[in-house]
């Protein structure tokens, strides 16, 4: 397939399998996106070992092409963060359908509250019910952007 083609419907597949994940890609990834620069490996796996994850995969090859991780107690709450479809697979539908998937999810589909925090993708969100927080009053925060240029 020419990289101008568009993959047919069903390239791609959703997993929430654990043994699917392909740590060095997501670390891979997750180092240079504006999120976690840096990020060291070892937070990356316990991260991942510790929330609901959403794999996208190339069905062709099983090429892991994108990740939705959740941090939930599987009941009432979740946020969901390190969303990425990589460059190459973008425009492809494959957010969207994580996007579905993830919010199909049993462990979801009842949660009270699901939060997340995105610098450039409000559309995507939008499209699945999420609305800016407003003056989010009762909600803190600690934020620490650098951590992991401190170690």
């Amino acid at each position: 397939m020419s990289s101008i083609e568009s993959p047919a419907p069903g390239a791609y597949e959703i997993s929430t399998d654990q043994k699917r994940l392909d740590v060095q890609a997501i670390h891979a990834y997750l180092t240079r996106s504006y999120w976690s620069p840096g990020i060291p490996l070892e937070i990356v796996e316990r991260a991942l070992r510790h929330s609901l994850c959403f794999g996208a995969y190339e069905s062709a090859t099983g090429r892991q092409v994108g990740l939705a991780r959740v941090v939930t107690d599987y009941a009432t709450f979740a946020y969901l963060c390190d969303v990425y479809v990589l460059e190459e697979h973008r425009a492809h539908g494959v957010g969207k359908r994580l996007m579905r998937e993830l919010m199909a999810h049993p462990a979801l589909s009842g949660a009270r509250r699901i939060m997340l925090a995105t610098r450039d993708a409000h559309g995507l969100y939008a499209g699945f019910g999420f609305v800016e927080a407003g003056a989010a009053k009762n909600l803190m925060e600690v934020v620490r952007p650098d951590i992991y240029a401190r170690n």
